[in-house]
């Protein structure tokens, strides 16, 4: 930490009173109407602590429209009651300019939830990445660009909580009190660097993007699936973890919470009969007093589990759409696989050239599915514009396309391949999980 920087404690203007009536937020919305300029906006959820990603506390601050806390939960009457009327106002003023977020996939969901969807965005975040900043977190940029840190000891508390501890709404305030500050210090960055437009295009691309489908087979990622080789385990895995889920839909309540991924690991591993059993299981993996609140739940999933044909077991390996795993290319499909190392050292070079992380240049994805299913002839001639035309149809933006398109182009034409390290073992059990 920089030993010049300076802490902020509170807001400049102090910590405004939670806004939990229509009265309240009709006035935060004239306020804030008086203002000027983006609004810096930032959402807390109970990540951790309940099943649901719903905001359980906007934060909202504007030039000279005042720093404003709203707690959402009195605005929302229940689930197809539509959105309230006060919430489509201020979501009509956001309309009016930009709106500044911090990682603004994790908040833009639970904001949409409560009717406010931004129209035109800057993620200070993402800012950071293409900027080529080597932290980006919000504590680090207002640090290492503003010279003052923040406090964040309460980043992972339950918001859900009720009444909402004064510690806690300085913590949110200051959340967004720079944040139109950090907005302007990161633009001046992308601006002289160039990248002002790669920006752009990312952010349209943000609020432009569907809802995420719904993932096949969810209960594949559970942690540890890499110890599985049967299948009737898997059938175990699947019916605790469904278990579960249904649980935690149905309290609102985190799912680990509930049961840890490791406890559902042993125990369709090692499929116990009872409770004492069941106890004997999981006393190696540090047993927790709430797993065994639901054990005649979890007892039961392995039951029917137990009983399921074998024709009813899931296969071992989940059926893919696309391109095969990559840690398989380089024995099973090696013409695929010497294209797709030099695209790799080729994409990490111009990471390196143009400052900004690999991930963000190029999805590592959207690359495999092109080398995997290359334009007609692009094998034997580089076909630049046919390479650009199907980065984009895999989503790439289109400042994306224009520097990764000739690399890969050039990659689809090399028969031997590259010797490239292998990830750390550690990253490489972090996927495999």
């Amino acid at each position: 930490m920089d030993s010049e920087a300076i802490p902020l404690l509170a807001p400049a203007s102090g910590v405004p009173d939670l806004i939990v009536t229509e009265e309240a937020l009709e006035k935060a919305i004239e306020h804030l109407s008086s203002g000027t300029g983006p609004f810096a906006i930032d959402a807390e959820r109970a990540s951790g602590y309940k099943y649901s990603s719903r905001a359980y506390l906007i934060q909202i601050k504007r030039t000279d429209g005042g720093l404003h806390l709203i707690d959402p939960i009195p605005f929302q009457s229940g689930a197809g009651l539509g959105i309230h009327p006060l919430f489509s106002r201020l979501n009509e003023l956001l309309a009016t300019d930009e709106v500044i977020l911090h990682a603004s996939t994790q908040d833009l969901p639970c904001l949409r939830e409560v009717g406010l969807n931004p129209v035109k965005l800057f993620d200070t975040e993402l800012a950071g990445r293409i900027a080529g900043l080597p932290r980006v977190g919000l504590g680090p940029l207002v640090e290492s660009l503003l010279g003052i840190t923040l406090a964040k000891e309460h980043s992972a508390v339950d918001w859900s909580i009720r009444p909402l501890p004064l510690a806690w709404l300085t913590y949110a305030a200051l959340d967004v009190e720079l944040l139109v500050e950090l907005r302007n210090s990161i633009g001046e960055i992308l601006e002289s660097q160039g990248k002002s437009e790669w920006a752009r295009e990312e952010f349209e691309a943000i609020l432009k993007a569907s809802p995420a489908e719904k993932r096949k087979d969810p209960w594949r990622r559970t942690s540890g699936m890499h110890k599985v080789k049967k299948r009737n385990v898997l059938a175990a895995v699947r019916a605790i973890w469904t278990t579960r889920d249904e649980l935690a839909r149905e309290t609102d309540v985190s799912p680990s919470k509930l049961l840890s991924d490791s406890a559902i690991m042993e125990l369709a591993i090692h499929a116990p009969k009872n409770r004492k059993e069941m106890e004997k299981v999981l006393r190696p993996i540090g047993a927790r007093a709430r797993w065994f609140e639901r054990t005649d739940n979890w007892l039961d999933a392995l039951e029917i589990a137990i009983a399921l044909p074998e024709s009813e077991w899931p296969a071992l390996r989940a059926q893919s759409d696309g391109a095969p795993p990559l840690k398989v290319w380089k024995e099973k499909f090696p013409a695929k696989y010497a294209p797709l190392t030099h695209a790799r050292a080729a994409i990490e070079a111009a990471s390196a050239e143009f400052s900004i992380p690999a991930e963000n240049l190029i999805s590592p994805e959207t690359v495999r599915r092109v080398i995997w299913e290359p334009p007609s002839g692009a094998t034997v001639s580089a076909d630049i514009d046919g390479v650009e035309a199907e980065l984009r149809r895999h989503g790439a933006r289109a400042w994306q396309a224009r520097i990764v398109a000739p690399l890969v182009a050039s990659a689809l034409l090399q028969k031997e391949p590259l010797v490239l390290p292998d990830p750390p073992a550690e990253i490489a059990t972090e996927k495999e999980e």
